[in-house]
């Protein structure tokens, strides 16, 4: 009787360990849903507009990623049109598309008008593309590429060192080019895609607009 009692006890307790371990991986999943091992507190309050977007990915947008658990990325840097050294904090307040592309990556020849006519059709007070190169030969190539394929729009930004793609790539966003990622007025990301978009179709826009119209615009000094 002894030994059934012992048994008994042995197998609930290692039933109890058997539940304790599944609602920790279910903790886990549900924290970490797109598998980068964290969720930043910081961007929680993002979640509920990149879920809103979720229903807006098709067609030219098929690709886009919905950012379950969205995260902070207003720290990543690069060069300005100057050479001068800034970060995404630059944007804070609006809603940015922010794409990674070099001259040698053969999708961004088409890809990049497409961005250059959606920064013409709603760029502004409220959204902004933020095209980065990151091309590391001659310093001189990237602007001589914008210009062959006619783009006039949009600001040349550059990260020679690539730290800004290993960044993104270490936070299990980025694994190619081009790469592009959708931020909140906060910084805080709602979305990537790896690979090319038509980004000023139909499709495009819509998102584009349901972030601007979802994103709360923070109050103007002057408003206080």
């Amino acid at each position: 009787m002894a030994e059934r009692r012992n048994f008994t006890a042995a197998a609930w307790a290692g039933a109890g360990a058997a539940v304790a371990a599944a609602l920790f991986a279910a903790v886990y999943l549900t924290l970490n849903r797109e598998g980068n091992g964290r969720r930043e507190v910081a961007c929680a309050v993002a979640e509920p507009l990149a879920a809103a977007l979720d229903p807006l990915v098709f067609g030219e947008v098929a690709n886009f990623k919905v950012a379950f658990a969205p995260q902070a990325l207003s720290d990543l840097a690069f060069a300005g049109s100057a050479g001068e050294p800034m970060t995404l904090a630059a944007f804070k307040g609006k809603v940015a598309l922010l794409n990674l592309w070099a001259t040698w990556c053969a999708p961004c020849r088409n890809e990049m008008p497409a961005l250059d006519r959606l920064q013409t059709a709603l760029g502004g007070e409220d959204f902004s593309v933020v095209p980065v190169s990151i091309d590391t030969g001659e310093p001189d190539r990237p602007r001589e590429f914008l210009r062959s394929v006619g783009v006039s729009h949009l600001p040349l930004y550059t990260d020679r060192s690539t730290d800004i793609f290993q960044a993104l790539k270490q936070r299990g966003l980025a694994l190619g080019l081009p790469f592009t990622v959708l931020l909140d007025r906060d910084g805080c990301h709602l979305g990537h895609m790896n690979g090319p978009a038509e980004w000023d179709s139909a499709e495009g826009r819509r998102l584009i607009e349901a972030a601007i119209a979802g994103s709360e615009k923070p109050p103007r000094s002057d408003d206080r």
